[in-house]
């Protein structure tokens, strides 16, 4: 009887290492956000899922949609959400506001202002009389979202121009895909334009060119990709993985050689003709860095133009709240 109680007790002994085993084994899952596809990697890297080499063997993505930034600070709160592509303006205020105070930028998404690259661009009617910036002093402005990296952009050049919100000009909301109308429709003096509705013909036959975002804040580390302390310090090893994987598949997506294929993918997302994205990955578009490496001294900046402008209740150290250790193995590892 002793006997067989130590036979069982050896066959669970076994049992419960070969589950703890075979639990370690596990992909780790990693929920990345994203707003629009082509502008944000996430749906973009599943689509050439098939370039991954860990994929499946240490971890698992699937890409999680949201409406904006703002939402995603929740689900990064709630651990619903594993990597969020936040703002500069959104990363400030997920540390600030919602206490997220182990909150890392680990990647680059998107940069705006590199020379030779697109710029957000603040749009009025060729018509309009308005030739400088001041000159928008008593207008109506259009911005996508109150305290957006668009509107604090818009905002921190007007600043400069001694040009202040509330007391010399008046900003409504508007979706990026109504800026054109309401800019037609002088519901608006001027609008902010972004990739890829920057494009519409109405902007380069009946409007002009204000300013872009430089005029505010100079080079910006717009969009990075951030995620928890404490899932870094638990999957890091799954991590450095999939930034191995999202930055052979980024690169794929960066060469020229590949562009007619990159088009064809574009548009089987935002169900238009492939020629629609000529502009995607080339100089016409935003920045990115092809080793996925963020620009911290430019989102310090931004972080400081954000403080500045009331959005923050003070500017932090960025550097404390950064991780790029483990984009910076991904990227050795593909030398």
């Amino acid at each position: 009887m002793h006997g067989l109680k130590s036979i069982s007790l050896v066959i669970a002994t076994i049992a419960l290492f070969g589950a703890a085993a075979a639990q370690a084994a596990e992909p780790v899952k990693i929920r990345m956000a994203y707003v629009v596809p082509i502008a944000n990697w996430a749906p973009m890297i599943a689509a050439k899922k098939d370039l991954a080499k860990h994929w499946g063997t240490s971890y698992v993505l699937e890409a999680v949609h949201f409406q904006g930034t703002p939402p995603m600070i929740t689900a990064l709160a709630n651990n619903e959400l594993e990597i969020a592509d936040l703002a500069f303006s959104t990363f400030g205020l997920a540390i600030q506001n919602a206490g997220l105070d182990d909150l890392r930028v680990i990647a680059d998404e998107f940069q705006d202002g590199v020379p030779g690259y697109f710029s957000n661009r603040h749009i009025v009617r060729a018509d309009s009389g308005i030739n400088r910036i001041e000159d928008l002093k008593g207008k109506v402005l259009a911005t996508n979202a109150i305290g957006s990296g668009i509107d604090i952009a818009m905002k921190a050049a007007l600043k400069k121009h001694g040009l202040l919100d509330k007391r010399d000009f008046t900003v409504i909301e508007v979706p990026f895909p109504a800026m054109v109308s309401f800019l037609k429709e002088k519901k608006a003096d001027m609008i902010s334009a972004v990739m890829p509705f920057a494009l519409n013909t109405y902007y380069k036959e009946e409007a002009k060119v204000l300013y872009d975002q430089t005029a505010g804040l100079g080079r910006s580390q717009f969009s990075e990709l951030t995620a928890r302390k404490s899932f870094i310090d638990q999957h890091r090893a799954a991590l450095i993985d999939f930034m191995e994987d999202m930055i052979r598949i980024e690169r794929w997506y960066l060469d020229p050689n590949n562009h007619d294929e990159v088009e064809k993918i574009a548009a089987v997302f935002l169900k238009l003709p492939p020629d629609q994205f000529g502009w995607l990955f080339t100089k016409q578009d935003y920045y990115r860095d092809p080793n996925a490496r963020p620009d911290l001294a430019a989102l310090q900046n931004n972080i400081n133009a954000t403080a500045e402008l009331g959005f923050l209740n003070t500017s932090f150290d960025v550097k404390k709240y950064s991780d790029i250790s483990m984009v910076e193995e991904a990227a050795k590892r593909l030398q």
